[in-house]
């Protein structure tokens, strides 16, 4: 495989994992920009406009749109997370072009008024949707008790007073502002022709006014807060807990993922042996994500209301062992590396996620990782790194917020 990087007169990056012995083929366009880049009052617009670029652009309806790339055999989709907003494709190699021309267009939406406030109805609706049914809005929740008003608080939906007051004309700004080439990285992996590719990339984005642009990085101040919301029509009790972890410059990134691979897998971890096998919980896992500034121990645990605290104890006595008495053993670290390699080498076989692993890479860290290179990162952690975690990033100073029948659950 070959890496390939050339940049756009105008600023759009271009980079492309070559593997000529691929059958197919995946493309996306990776703007940077998602709820962080938000003010409160336009919360949402980013998810809102992922949205709104699938209604038809100023050259094709939206009914257009979706039969162009049903034309080619091509899957396309969209994400908006709280940094990112993503377009992809998965096509056949001889579609590169034609892909690429459909992915651009649609970054450029004709947001027609009649389409936003049809679309803020379906926004709306999922909002409301996310509260109604189980975690019941947990994460955000946790989330906003974690950050606090860090902008990495804030709900990728948005919330219901600012979609309501959200309106076309603020949408288009928002999209003329942070829509920008600088800002946006084209990604491709597997059997990618890159001359051509980057002669339809001038072809199909060359035109993109260049603007300034730029993403403000604050320091993040985390939260200990404990808040229990009764929801007397659940019939389980929900608990996410939110802890630091190292962020996406950190090198310990690698070990972090190993560490809450051993403590709550969803399967052979040691959430898993102790609430999940026994019955005593439905799940019990313990998760890593990173942003710029900082790393997420994401807990998640569901069970029994009757079971709640006895479980939860539970989870935090397994937590404060593995730091103290009862700490990483060789054989605990060796079984998740092998997970964890085992699991990337399998999922390397799409091109699609060999797309996101690229892009992620270079967009948090602008820099080329092979398949490779990840591995061996990963089988050189020692236990001495994933064991200090415990002491530089205690999983039980977090925010917590459990959602359920229960009105009150004393935690000590």
């Amino acid at each position: 495989m070959e890496f390939l990087h050339t940049r756009l007169e105008n600023g759009l990056e271009i980079i492309a994992e070559c593997n000529p012995h691929a059958h197919g083929e995946a493309v996306g366009l990776f703007v940077r920009t998602g709820a962080r880049d938000e003010t409160d009052d336009l919360a949402g617009v980013s998810h809102f406009l992922e949205h709104m670029t699938f209604k038809g652009t100023t050259t094709r309806t939206a009914e257009e749109l979706n039969r162009a790339f049903d034309d080619i055999g091509a899957y396309c989709n969209a994400f908006t997370t709280e940094e990112n907003t993503v377009y992809f494709a998965a096509m056949l190699p001889e579609y590169q072009d034609r892909t690429l021309e459909l992915l651009a267009d649609m970054l450029q939406p004709a947001l027609r008024p009649e389409d936003f406030e049809t679309e803020k109805l379906v926004i709306l609706e999922e909002i409301r949707m996310y509260e109604d049914q189980p975690p019941f809005g947990a994460d955000e929740k946790c989330r906003a008790l974690f950050f606090g008003r860090h902008p990495l608080g804030r709900n990728i939906l948005g919330t219901v007073e600012s979609i309501l007051g959200m309106s076309v004309e603020k949408m288009r700004q928002y999209w003329y502002q942070r829509y920008v080439p600088g800002n946006i990285t084209l990604a491709a992996a597997g059997r990618v022709d890159f001359d051509r590719l980057v002669a339809s990339a001038r072809r199909y984005c060359g035109h993109w006014e260049p603007r300034p642009v730029c993403r403000e990085l604050v320091p993040v101040q985390p939260h200990q807060h404990f808040q229990i919301l009764q929801k007397p029509s659940a019939s389980q009790q929900y608990v996410i807990q939110l802890a630091a972890a190292p962020g996406a410059a950190d090198p310990r990134r690698y070990a972090a993922g190993l560490l809450a691979t051993i403590l709550g897998d969803e399967t052979g971890s040691r959430l898993f042996w102790a609430l999940v096998d026994t019955g005593l919980a439905e799940t019990a896992t313990l998760t890593y994500s990173e942003y710029r500034e900082i790393g997420l121990f994401t807990t998640c645990l569901i069970s029994p209301p009757e079971l709640m605290l006895k479980n939860f104890q539970m989870v935090r006595e397994i937590y404060a062992r593995a730091a103290s008495s009862e700490p990483i053993r060789p054989d605990e670290l060796q079984l998740a590396k092998t997970k964890i390699c085992s699991h990337l080498v399998l999922s390397s076989e799409l091109c699609q996620n060999r797309l996101f692993a690229l892009a992620a890479e270079w967009v948090q860290r602008a820099r080329y990782l092979s398949l490779q290179e990840e591995l061996d990162a990963i089988r050189q952690v020692s236990l001495d790194q994933v064991q200090s975690l415990l002491t530089d990033f205690p999983l039980n100073q977090a925010a917590t917020i459990t959602i359920g029948p229960l009105t009150h659950l004393e935690i000590e």
